[in-house]
């Protein structure tokens, strides 16, 4: 069974209270839940962790790189602002998919770049909760690609 980290960034905290018409009325635990539920039935144990702390994400990101097979990232306000947190990503070589709840693309101008999408393998907004599950699915895909090109 591979394990697949998910990092959550600064205020995911608050979701089910903060700004519920762009977030969804889920609270993080709800996609807790979610995300162990739909890693079970993949055959992936996840290990789900959120902190408001710019440095605990880099060193979270590195211990990723070190012991999963897997990394889902929704950075929160950071993508948009930390080349500290990009370059965290650039240094591991799991495979590693950006997640974000809104579509970035339709909100404030500012939030349409991401720092982060440089070096993920993908980028998945706008699908509220949702989106983690197909990060999720889409993270098994790049496991195992992965695993067969190795192997060969």
């Amino acid at each position: 069974m591979h394990t697949v980290i998910i990092l959550n960034g600064p205020n995911l905290n608050m979701l089910g209270t903060r700004e519920p018409e762009i977030y969804g009325k889920e609270t993080l635990k709800d996609i807790e839940a979610l995300c162990k539920g739909e890693g079970n039935s993949l055959n992936m144990n996840v290990d789900f962790r959120q902190t408001n702390d710019e440095g605990q994400l880099i060193d979270w990101v590195q211990k990723a790189g070190a012991e999963a097979a897997g990394l889902i990232i929704n950075p929160g306000a950071y993508g948009h602002t930390s080349i500290a947190l990009m370059d965290a990503v650039l240094g591991i070589t799991i495979p590693v998919i950006e997640v974000h709840l809104s579509n970035i693309h339709k909100r404030e101008a500012f939030r349409h770049h991401t720092y982060l999408s440089h070096a993920a393998q993908g980028v998945i907004c706008g699908f509220k909760s949702h989106g983690y599950v197909l990060a999720l699915q889409a993270l098994r895909k790049l496991i195992a690609n992965a695993r067969n090109t190795t192997h060969t």
